[in-house]
């Protein structure tokens, strides 16, 4: 007798578990319990399905640090009994939320797959439920030696399938509203869906385990032309700050001042992390290339290679240790779960 594979559903909140109230109109949480009477094309898969939701669904823009970790608890706790996981999300943070994912599981082998939608799943328009069945079928998808096929933490939305902590939101509007602008696609839903197999990222042999001491100790600044850095100073005191991301222009230049130079020689001195990463959608920072990025690699800033800016901030929150600054710096440069090209 074949055994179906058996997924579950984590329903966190966003626009995909909306549906319209018929007295009112008015936009109201599904019930995930009753998944099957708004999308009864889910009886048709061949997988096992069950559910769990927040207590309190939020909106996406609400999550932090503590739903990570509930995430990955809850994924933790039931890791023996499914055969892969599905995470439903409001769109606005899933980037943030699956490359945090991705850093608190270490020894991951089975599919973390989160998705959502740009229209309520109880719209006659939406997008939610195609992405839903086909999250589902990556999430039960297995290879030639009856093992889970996706083995790490996964974005699906609008027929394609990216590395959680290579994906970023791209558009406010359009269904295709994400990218994974360094890294190509996992894979892609027509027919069939066809999987870049190459491109998979399998975690070393270890046991499972999560991580979720997250340092929210941290800060992100985005260097623009003509800015006072002297309007900066307290997102460079090390007192409160124990890591900025940098964002900087092109491949990883910033403006070669006394004052900017000042500001980060004085943190990185009193036990400061940076990180720097690029503000363009795609490319690397290449410190040293041209002569404006020299003085990160004087001052001991840390180059973030092509890592976007939701991986920078969850891996800088997954590392950060003030008691160990050299494992820090060691761990920052590596590729830890696929984020960045060495």
């Amino acid at each position: 007798m074949e055994v179906k594979p058996k997924i579950l559903i984590i329903y966190t909140g966003g626009t995909i578990g909306m549906i319209k109230a018929p007295e009112t109109a008015q936009l109201t949480n599904v019930n995930f319990d009753h998944i099957y009477d708004h999308v009864p094309e889910l009886r048709r898969l061949n997988v096992e399905l069950e559910t769990l939701s927040f207590e309190n669904p939020i909106d996406s823009s609400e999550i932090d640090i503590k739903h990570w970790k509930e995430v990955a608890q809850t994924i933790f706790e039931n890791y023996a009994q499914y055969d892969g996981f599905v995470v439903l999300h409001g769109s606005d943070t899933m980037s943030y939320s699956a490359s945090a994912l991705s850093f608190m599981f270490e020894g991951l082998k089975k599919p973390v797959i989160l998705t959502g939608s740009q229209l309520p799943i109880g719209i006659i328009r939406t997008d939610g439920k195609e992405n839903l069945i086909t999250s589902i079928e990556i999430a039960a998808a297995r290879n030639g030696e009856n093992e889970p096929l996706i083995r790490e933490v996964a974005v699906y939305f609008d027929y394609k399938l990216f590395r959680g902590n290579r994906s970023m939101k791209d558009s406010a509007e359009h269904f295709e509203a994400f990218k994974s602008p360094n890294y190509q696609e996992l894979g892609a839903a027509g027919v069939n869906i066809r999987y870049n197999t190459n491109l998979f990222y399998y975690a070393p042999e270890s046991e499972f385990k999560i991580n979720t001491d997250f340092n929210d100790r941290v800060a992100l600044l985005k260097l623009f032309p003509g800015m006072n850095h002297e309007l900066y100073q307290g997102v460079f005191d090390a007192a409160k700050v124990d890591g900025v991301v940098i964002e900087t222009f092109g491949a990883g230049n910033a403006p070669n001042s006394n004052g900017f130079r000042n500001l980060i020689s004085s943190f990185i001195n009193e036990g400061g992390v940076i990180l720097n990463i690029t503000q363009c959608n795609s490319g690397a920072v290449k410190q040293g290339l041209y002569k404006t990025s020299s003085l990160f690699n004087e001052l001991g800033v840390i180059s973030g290679g092509d890592m976007t800016t939701e991986a920078a901030m969850t891996k800088m929150m997954s590392v950060l240790d003030r008691n160990n600054l050299s494992k820090t710096k060691e761990l920052l440069a590596k590729n830890l779960r696929g984020e960045i090209t060495l």
